[in-house]
């Protein structure tokens, strides 16, 4: 007897630990952390009228309740070193006339701390049957911590008042409150064709921040941009968007953990939509170069295309730029055409490829494997990355056996199924 007990708990414990290194790839948690505060199915959600307008300048400290519903019109900025704080289950609705977006300027902080019984939404002020990407404009935070622009000073590109419109700085420790627990929906309105708001634009923020816990759905331009700045996110979703799901430049120094981007080949626009844009300068001519780099560490993180048969416009999952330090490890990508591309500029020396690493990787059902854009086809740049100490495993699975349950009707569960994934090794 005493020995079938040892066996059994030997058994246990082996199954314990057998299955931690399942979930060890991709988003990971005890339970599914996706439940109860996210919604992809926001067409289908009816909000209250708004009942009260936010518009013009913050300049003190502000409350939004959440017997309220606010619309959010124009772009409303908080300024003068405010704090706008949001009530869990608050709901702000950005006006499809005025573009509404909110900005919170250099200095000031917005504490947005939903909980998961209780989220923060913001979304389109438009009915049910009208909504689409682009009815709002989205949030912008402007924070002092370090970018590598000439000056270390910057402006964004979407209109704003110039005088409210800066970020970047000399401190990486700056704090522009708490954004927790928050739906972002229908955002990034089209201000010109080369001029597009995003769902949730970090400019300069410091690490300080709390972001987390925040799913944006259906923008119409990237869900999430880091404009420079050093910030440690988790738990974000990004869902259907018609651009980038995470896109970083200008030095941002940043690492993601336990975060989804969700692709739909019909949200997807001809730009190159793809789950990682990464680069350190948008021109080289405007960047100090004895300041830091991108560099982006991101692990725990899911890139799965719905479509499995269906690539349309989403192009690859990851895009590096030159003189950029991109880690993606523990991390499972699915359905993309191809894996990873490298700007044609990276060649093929270890002192480019040293700086882009992926580790501990499941990459199912994409055609094609780390490729440039001029290099593609070289034995030695192919052979950097077939190196077994890389971990790259490439397999092919359809969704619903690599995924628990990967069924965005219900309540999507994009932790690895165990039971499927014993047989890869995972």
């Amino acid at each position: 007897m005493k020995t079938k007990a040892k066996l059994v708990i030997i058994t246990l414990i082996s199954t314990f630990f057998l299955q931690a290194q399942q979930q060890s790839k991709g988003i990971i948690g005890t339970n599914n952390w996706m439940n109860n505060w996210t919604n992809f199915k926001p067409a289908a959600n009816e909000y209250n009228e708004a009942t009260n307008i936010i518009a013009g300048t913050i300049e003190k400290d502000t409350k939004l309740l959440k017997r309220n519903t606010y619309q959010l019109v124009g772009v409303v900025y908080v300024t003068n070193n405010a704090t706008l704080t949001i009530e869990p289950g608050t709901v702000i609705r950005g006006d499809d006339k005025t573009c509404g977006t909110l900005v919170i300027t250099n200095g000031a902080k917005i504490v947005a701390e939903g909980i998961e019984t209780d989220p923060i939404v913001f979304t389109s002020n438009k009915e049910k049957t009208e909504r689409k990407p682009g009815d709002w404009g989205g949030i912008i935070i402007l924070g002092k911590a370090p970018i590598n622009t000439l000056g270390g000073l910057n402006t964004l590109p979407f209109d704003l008042e110039p005088l409210l419109n800066h970020y970047g700085g000399q401190d990486a420790e700056d704090n522009s409150g708490i954004l927790k627990y928050i739906r972002i929906e229908y955002a990034g309105r089209k201000l010109s064709a080369q001029k597009e708001l995003n769902g949730l634009s970090l400019a300069g923020v410091g690490r300080k921040t709390t972001v987390n816990n925040i799913q944006i759905s259906f923008s119409n331009d990237d869900s999430f941009e880091c404009y420079g700045g050093d910030l440690n996110m988790s738990n974000l979703i990004s869902y259907r968007t018609t651009d980038d799901d995470f896109d970083f430049t200008q030095g941002a120094q940043i690492n993601l953990s336990n975060s989804i981007a969700i692709r739909h080949p019909f949200s997807s626009d001809v730009s190159g939509s793809r789950c990682f844009e990464v680069d350190s300068y948008e021109k080289i001519a405007n960047t100090d170069m004895s300041k830091k780099m991108t560099k982006i560490n991101a692990s725990n993180i899911t890139l799965v295309n719905l479509e499995e048969n269906n690539q349309g416009l989403v192009r690859e999952s990851v895009y590096v730029k030159e003189n950029t330090f991109f880690n993606l490890s523990n991390s499972v990508v699915s359905g993309f055409t191809p894996f990873v591309l490298l700007e044609g500029n990276i060649t093929n020396a270890e002192a480019n490829l040293s700086k882009i690493t992926f580790k501990n990787m499941i990459v199912n059902n994409c055609v094609g494997e780390i490729t440039s854009e001029s290099a593609s086809n070289d034995p030695s740049f192919k052979k950097w990355y077939s190196n077994s100490d890389f971990g790259i495993q490439y397999t092919k699975m359809k969704n619903v056996e690599l995924f628990t349950t990967p069924n965005i009707k219900g309540n999507p569960d994009f932790r690895l199924n165990v039971n499927n994934t014993i047989a890869i090794g995972n």
